[in-house]
């Protein structure tokens, strides 16, 4: 059984998502854990596909059932957090298992599972560079936009803590980057 996870971790607008969607498809053997969240869906994610989406008061309760392995409210009201579930399933398939996850659940994964699990921090090239990615999703309001911009710099100190921090300042490079790191990570 392969019992190893693999954390990939960015402020918002990074890049992270987009470069697990490039790497996945690569590696056999590594499967996405899909996350739960009390936020709405964006453009055309779907439950069970993208997120487990579940309203607060049912992410309060899987909490108190102790559902997760972590979880966060990452703004109020709004949790994100990985269901114990998914990774039993994807392990019981001989699968790594990919976290696409905020930088507090991403370092919480690491220090729970240690040298099973690699962290990779995506850093953008610039806060400036950040900015100009969120506004060009078109998904937020201006205030969410500036929520998620002041976050940043707080995960953005962070990035020393992972095992690894990739630039995310040419997609195809930082992609190829982390590709390397989860194969050599897989096959040692």
């Amino acid at each position: 059984m392969q019992e190893k996870l693999v954390i990939i971790s960015a402020p918002s607008g990074a890049g992270k998502s987009t470069i697990v969607n490039k790497v996945l498809p690569e590696i056999s053997n590594l499967e996405f854990s899909i996350s739960a969240t009390s936020r709405s869906p964006r453009g055309e994610e779907k439950h069970g596909d993208h997120y487990y989406f579940f309203t607060p008061q049912e992410f309060r309760k899987a909490i108190s059932e102790h559902s997760f392995i972590e979880f966060e409210e990452v703004y109020p009201d709004q949790f994100y957090g990985s269901l114990k579930s998914e990774v039993e399933r994807l392990w019981t398939s001989d699968k790594a298992v990919i976290f696409d996850i905020d930088v507090v659940g991403g370092l919480n994964l690491k220090k729970m599972y240690g040298d099973k699990a690699i962290s990779i921090f995506i850093q953008p090239p610039s806060v400036a560079v950040l900015e100009q990615r969120l506004r060009g999703r078109g998904t937020d309001s201006e205030e969410k936009i500036q929520t998620r911009l002041g976050k940043s710099k707080e995960e953005l100190a962070r990035a020393s803590e992972f095992d690894h921090v990739v630039v995310n300042d040419d997609l195809s490079i930082a992609t190829e980057n982390v590709f390397n790191l989860i194969t050599d990570f897989l096959n040692n």
